[in-house]
């Protein structure tokens, strides 16, 4: 009598096994979460400790010359111009910006008010300088002498430099954004000078508008023209620059140069 090969069958009183990997990897990952709480239970702590330490100015003159610190040179304040600033002359400052590069979508308009924004603000800074250093020789003080200056002029450095590269960084888009608009645009208006004389040319009419243009008809009828003159000229300027220069022989004739030409 045989007996077949059986699996051996696990009591049901023997403990399950578990895997001794798994295992490790749980006990890591509950260490971590247990550091990872008593690192924020310790910056909280941190943090309000030092919101204790540090309540800012106590005195009523601190506490004054905190509020107008953002106004006090107004190179970072939220406005461009400060209450003691003519807004007037601002506003000129700006219609001269947009008289200058004549935005013509609401990107160039944005950019050319931060160009105006940032250049009112840079150039207040030679004003500021000015009177730090009037400040700092003519009435000093126990609060502020001439290394306050030298160091408040530092600062100020540090601001105009940040301004400058903002100033750039506007114009540098703007000029990019410009030129693709217009390089667009002549495209566009010579495919629809092209479209007027065809039409022009077989007698039908058209509209600029009939083809998806913006353009009016003037405009377009006086691209053409420009066109045509631009051709004109430069038809005429190869044959009377770029032909060849005549070659004469000793004893040849001018009629026999015209018969051999």
């Amino acid at each position: 009598m045989s007996y077949a090969a059986q699996a051996p069958q696990m009591s049901k009183t023997d403990p399950p096994q578990t895997d001794p990997v798994q295992s490790w990897l749980e006990r890591r990952e509950a260490a971590n979460r247990a550091h990872a709480n008593r690192a924020h239970a310790n910056r909280a702590h941190v943090n309000r400790t030092n919101a204790q330490l540090s309540t800012g100015p106590r005195t009523q003159a601190g506490k004054q010359r905190s509020s107008l610190n953002a106004l006090r040179h107004g190179l970072t304040a939220r406005t461009a111009v400060l209450p003691t600033e003519d807004s007037a002359a601002f506003e000129l400052h700006i219609q001269q910006f947009l008289d200058e590069y004549k935005p013509a979508t609401p990107t160039e308009t944005q950019l050319v008010h931060e160009m105006a924004n940032t250049a009112w603000r840079l150039n207040r800074i030679p004003f500021l300088e000015a009177e730090l250093l009037a400040r700092a020789t003519d009435a000093p003080d126990e609060h502020f002498d001439i290394v306050d200056a030298h160091r408040a002029l530092a600062t100020l450095g540090l601001h105009g430099q940040r301004l400058s590269r903002q100033f750039q960084k506007a114009l540098d888009q703007l000029r990019h954004i410009q030129e693709e608009r217009r390089e667009l645009e002549r495209r566009q208006l010579r495919d629809a000078a092209e479209l007027f004389v065809h039409h022009q040319h077989k007698g039908l009419p058209w509209e600029p508008s009939d083809d998806g243009f913006v353009f009016s008809k003037e405009q377009v009828e006086r691209h053409a023209r420009h066109l045509m003159r631009k051709n004109e000229v430069r038809h005429i300027g190869n044959v009377r620059f770029n032909l060849a220069p005549r070659l004469t022989y000793p004893g040849t004739t001018e009629a026999a140069h015209m018969i051999a030409k």
